[in-house]
């Protein structure tokens, strides 16, 4: 994601996209994006929040349709390479309500997308995933986190480089903790990666929403040439992988 880069005609739009990884949104791009709102806009402020996580995240079910929840909508900021592909991927899972693409684990307050793609500022490019506990466990949020990046990468995915591309995980309260460090001893027992798993745990302090042109990027931009070239792979993945899950409750 380099400010530097544009493209000027589709065709070498779409053969940079290969090369250059999650590129920045310029004037041109922002002026491809869809007219029409995301149905979410409404949950898109613009301030950054302290409290992006939900402390009652270790109340529940670990399960896909399992026992009701009385929690209310809870929430978990995942970072997995560009935010586009995380954004794109959630938005696509029935029980989630909202994705905000934004910035967590930097020191510098309130990081505009130059500053955070210069790799200098330690944040990394997040997105605040808000989810329905009645239909979706941290499980299901996980092994979807997990099956639609590589988390064996450091600071990499792809030709995404640096450490504003990490896989991370941003738990807001040690119960939150407490469960994804019980879903990530679970993984590396399954043997599910031949190499180690690198993603960072790390403490939620702020998120910050990014720019208002790389919310709902993908459903506004579907044929800009980094999302036609990476993105539906990974959703054939996340598409996969509901319907084994599928499969496995029925059985």
């Amino acid at each position: 994601m380099y400010s530097s880069k544009t493209w000027h005609v589709s065709l070498v739009l779409a053969a940079l996209a290969l090369i250059s990884g999650c590129a920045p949104t310029s004037e041109e791009a922002a002026s491809e994006r869809s007219d029409s709102e995301s149905s979410n806009s409404g949950y898109r402020a613009g301030a950054s929040s302290d409290t992006a996580g939900d402390s009652s995240d270790s109340e529940g079910t670990e399960t896909l349709a399992g026992t009701r929840s009385t929690s209310g909508p809870r929430k978990i900021v995942l970072a997995g390479g560009c935010f586009w592909c995380v954004e794109a991927v959630f938005e696509k899972m029935d029980g989630v309500g909202t994705v905000i693409s934004g910035y967590a684990g930097g020191d510098l307050k309130d990081p505009t997308y130059k500053e955070v793609c210069s790799g200098d500022t330690g944040h990394a490019e997040v997105c605040e995933v808000t989810y329905d506990p009645d239909v979706l466990s941290m499980s299901d949020i996980l092994d979807a986190f997990f099956a639609t990046h590589d988390p064996t990468t450091l600071n990499r995915q792809g030709n995404d480089i640096g450490t504003q591309y990490r896989s991370a995980i941003f738990y807001s309260s040690e119960e939150q903790l407490a469960e994804v460090k019980k879903f990530m001893q679970k993984l590396d027992a399954s043997g599910k990666f031949e190499r180690p798993v690198v993603t960072t745990l790390e403490k939620l302090t702020t998120f910050y929403p990014a720019e208002e042109e790389h919310q709902d990027f993908y459903r506004r931009n579907p044929g800009q040439g980094y999302c036609r070239a990476v993105i539906p792979a990974k959703l054939k993945k996340l598409s996969d992988l509901l319907k084994q899950k599928s499969k496995d409750t029925q059985e």
